[in-house]
């Protein structure tokens, strides 16, 4: 039976998590947005919460005992509530990091592992989005081609989240096209590789703070054992689900953060002798609002659940990242219309959620559980 009670790890990791959040990520949210850089105190002290050393085993340097999605979401979710940006970039390493704990050979987690256990924060990258319209991560353009001991990977990706700063980047591409989520296998790319291409920092309408580049892979020659699992492959699917699990507790989070906003503003705004909030038209769409929120965590919640007991979860993951950006943009954007005039400022930072909710019907494989 699924249980909605949490236990006394995941309380402890929810509580830590918010804490760091509402201390030092809400607070800088705007002039992080504004600079379009994420505070080096946030990145410092959000790894100092281990939050991906907690799921690596003492064996690979880490200090987690079991991977646990349903664990990673409860964290995600607190920080989309701090900001969307700064918590994309503190676990754009986790998608490198828990792929290769999840379906790397003993070699490749032995070899990539440990730099993400240490003190000092450690970038990493993914590739996963192609720069075309009505891309789907089953009919993937960028292809990677068996030559002997090597695979040669050409094609086109964008939103890639820190490819500047990166060591190594976690690139997706087809190796046998058209044959759907079977055909894509994934590769671990030194940044330096001959043949990538990073392009200047893309300018995007939200997660203004976090670096994303265009990335261009021409002949891009790698080995046999750059390959996630070698001869033979990973389940892409799965990788690509734990990821919408992880964008989709994202979504709660920053979605509840502008209910819990436009609530307040609702109490507090007297207009005509009385709060609007006790309008009836106001009050209602702060309801549907607090409705919608919780109706996704829960969708994402049993995603993970399942995840961790072993169960086919890919469905329910798709639902869960499917529901929760329409969710938060309808969040947002009801955050906007009942602030009235002044939710359209950039004072007020509903609108920069509002910007931010509207990229989850984009954001694949940005981040993972």
């Amino acid at each position: 039976m699924v249980s909605f009670e949490m236990d006394d790890e995941q309380k402890m990791v929810q509580e830590t998590v918010a804490s760091f959040a509402a201390d030092l990520m809400e607070p800088a949210m705007r002039e992080s947005d504004e600079k379009g850089e994420v505070p080096g105190e946030v990145i410092a002290k959000g790894w100092e919460l281990g939050l991906l050393g907690g799921c690596i085993p003492e064996e690979y340097e880490g200090f987690g005992e079991q991977l646990s999605a349903l664990t990673g979401v409860i964290a995600l979710e607190e920080l989309g509530w701090g900001d969307l940006s700064m918590a994309m970039h503190l676990m754009a390493p986790s998608v490198l990091a828990i792929s290769v704990l999840d379906q790397g050979t003993e070699e490749q987690k032995k070899q990539y592992l440990p730099a993400f256990c240490r003190e000092e924060y450690k970038a990493a990258s993914s590739a996963l989005v192609e720069p075309y319209y009505n891309f789907c991560p089953s009919a993937m353009r960028a292809v990677a081609e068996r030559d002997g001991d090597e695979y040669v990977i050409n094609g086109k990706k964008c939103l890639v989240p820190l490819a500047k700063e990166s060591d190594h980047m976690l690139v997706f591409a087809a190796t046998n096209p058209g044959m759907g989520f079977s055909g894509v296998d994934a590769f671990i790319v030194p940044v330096g590789t001959k043949g990538v291409e990073i392009g200047d920092r893309e300018k995007n309408m939200g997660i203004k703070a976090l670096s994303t580049y265009p990335v261009n892979f021409k002949d891009c020659r790698v080995p046999l054992v750059c390959r996630l699992g070698e001869e033979s492959g990973c389940d892409f699917l799965r990788l690509l689900s734990r990821s919408r699990l992880a964008l989709a507790a994202l979504a709660v989070g920053m979605s509840r953060r502008a209910l819990e906003h436009s609530r307040d503003y609702a109490t507090q705004r007297i207009a005509f002798g009385e709060p609007i909030g006790s309008r009836q038209a106001i009050a209602f769409m702060i309801a549907e609002m607090a409705i919608e929120v919780d109706a996704t965590r829960l969708l994402v919640w049993e995603a993970a659940w399942r995840c961790d007991k072993n169960m086919d979860f890919e469905k329910e993951a798709a639902l869960a990242k499917n529901y929760a950006a329409d969710m938060a943009m309808m969040v947002c954007d009801r955050g906007v219309q009942i602030m009235g005039g002044h939710g359209y400022i950039r004072d007020n930072p509903v609108e920069l959620w509002f910007r931010n909710a509207r990229g989850f019907a984009t954001f694949e494989g940005m981040v993972m559980v």
